[in-house]
């Protein structure tokens, strides 16, 4: 696929722990071209943690894609009836977020931008952080595996021994991932 083509939503949420590496990788996507829409959960915009500073963070997100950060419910609610993106990648998606998904719940800028995107019928792609993965948060993710338009980066457990339920997504399969879904594909292995 032409990569130049595509306009891709990248909405973060708030597993602080991630945002270096996704942020690496966000970069990495914007070098191949892609327009990207950036959406942080207002949480992720304005929560400074022992990882940086939130301001930092939107900061370089904002350099990066040379947009303003879409961090509201009335920022999101265009992408639908715009068709603003072509697709959505969630990258880190916290058990909270991934729970607000499954259940339908639309209470944040990221789980609206999750909507307003499957109102088109387009891909929302999702790139787990949690710490509950194979605990609370595995029916929520069973639950969107088996949605249409959901779609997964892979991901594997990051710590078996010190947090057995603790799973993370590949960051470094986040475009071929995006290509998949665009496709109509779930990239495999999901789980690795």
């Amino acid at each position: 696929m032409d990569l130049t083509q595509v306009k891709l939503g990248f909405a973060l949420t708030g597993s602080f722990c991630t945002f270096r590496k996704v942020i690496d990788e966000l970069r990495k996507i914007s070098g191949h071209g892609v327009e990207i829409f950036p959406i942080m959960s207002q949480t992720a915009a304005s929560t400074d943690t022992r990882f940086g500073k939130a301001a930092d963070f939107v900061e370089e997100i904002e350099d990066i894609c040379r947009k303003k950060v879409l961090r509201t419910i009335p920022d999101t609610e265009p992408i639908g009836p715009k068709k603003l993106i072509d697709a959505l990648l969630i990258a880190p998606c916290t058990g909270n977020t991934l729970g607000k998904l499954a259940g339908g719940v639309t209470d944040t800028s990221v789980t609206m931008a999750a909507k307003a995107t499957l109102r088109n019928h387009r891909p929302v792609i999702i790139a787990p952080s949690t710490n509950d993965a194979l605990g609370a948060s595995a029916k929520n993710i069973g639950l969107l595996m088996n949605s249409r338009n959901i779609y997964f980066v892979p991901f594997a457990q990051d710590d078996p021994v010190s947090k057995a339920a603790s799973m993370v997504a590949k960051w470094d399969m986040l475009l071929p991932a995006v290509d998949a879904a665009l496709e109509g594909r779930q990239l495999q292995p999901v789980i690795m």
